[in-house]
């Protein structure tokens, strides 16, 4: 190994993506493991610390040559001391010293963060906000989340807490429960399964509509986010009008964000960002509506570049930000 490389961990409830980059931020190898969260958890951090010892035989490198290891988790992060909060889908215990297991198990230098932020950092580093400094995340997916970046430097919070974009509340009275135990939060209306909720919601409350959605419900007993917006490009009035219930709520967080903050740039990432012009346009519409003037002529909605990589490349950052 001519050159140092950084390992980039991406922890999620599921699978664990792992590689190795070097210091400019390409990945040159990558790789997912299980997420194993038997006996509390015990072993995330042993297979982690397994896998590069192992991907490093494989490759004939040594661990010396390692800066090392970044890593997004799912959670509210300390960044000082390593600790996350509140990870009840990894089953370990409320503060749980998960720099202190890593670095015990691969006696390397551990950064952790939270998943989101180093999403954020990834798309600042080598991804849609690249150049600038002073910019948010949100990630569209299953939930809702999001990092704030001041500066260059990710804003954390007195409590790791900071960027949770996902539980602004949107719907003060009479929203639909969030699995952070609030009600209302822009994540039970924009995330993949809010969309689902409210399409699904329509479906049941409108039964004399028979259009292009409902023959999907039929069929498939079922409607998925994607359906929402393939039905919606068709013209299909029930698709269109749950995009306008979200585009308006995801608009006016946005623009209240750049209100706040002055970004130079707004990315957005996961799933749902994927729908294109069909939800952006009506989103950027409505940070229109809602921006400060000054903001919403300096502050750009632009659309995350690097996908699942977004998160091994920040939490790589996150080394390159030590060293």
């Amino acid at each position: 190994m001519t050159e140092k490389w950084v390992v980039g961990v991406d922890l999620g409830g599921t699978t664990t993506k792992i590689a190795f980059l070097n210091t400019t931020g390409d990945i040159l190898h990558k790789w997912e493991i299980p997420t194993d969260n038997r006996e509390d958890g015990k072993y995330i951090t042993i297979n982690i610390g397994e896998a590069i010892e192992q991907k490093l035989q494989e490759l004939g490198q040594s661990k010396a040559n390692l800066l090392g290891i970044g890593m997004g988790a799912p959670g509210p992060v300390d960044y000082t001391n390593g600790i996350i909060y509140n990870v009840v889908n990894l089953a370990w215990e409320d503060n749980y010293p998960l720099k202190a297991k890593l670095e015990q198990v691969t006696s390397l230098p551990v950064y952790i963060d939270n998943d989101a932020n180093c999403a954020a950092l990834g798309e600042m580093w080598r991804g849609a906000g690249a150049g600038a400094k002073d910019l948010v995340c949100v990630t569209l997916g299953t939930g809702v989340g999001g990092g704030v970046i001041a500066n260059g430097k990710i804003v954390q919070g007195i409590s790791g807490a900071a960027g949770e974009i996902g539980h602004i509340t949107v719907i003060p009275e009479g929203g639909a429960p969030c699995n952070c135990g609030k009600t209302g939060c822009l994540e039970t209306v924009a995330s993949a399964t809010g969309i689902v909720r409210l399409a699904t919601q329509k479906l049941n409350g409108e039964p004399e509509y028979q259009g292009k959605l409902m023959e999907v419900f039929k069929n498939k007993g079922k409607v998925e986010a994607k359906d929402v917006f393939d039905c919606a490009r068709e013209g299909d009035s029930l698709s269109l009008a749950v995009i306008d219930e979200v585009a308006f709520h995801l608009g006016l967080v946005l623009a209240n964000l750049g209100n706040s903050l002055n970004p130079e740039k707004i990315v957005l990432g996961g799933g749902v960002s994927k729908a294109g012009a069909i939800l952006l346009d009506k989103v950027q519409a409505n940070f229109d509506r809602f921006a400060f003037s000054r903001v919403k002529d300096s502050t750009k909605i632009s659309i995350a570049i690097l996908g699942n990589d977004a998160g091994v490349i920040g939490a790589a950052c996150l080394v390159m930000n030590e060293n």
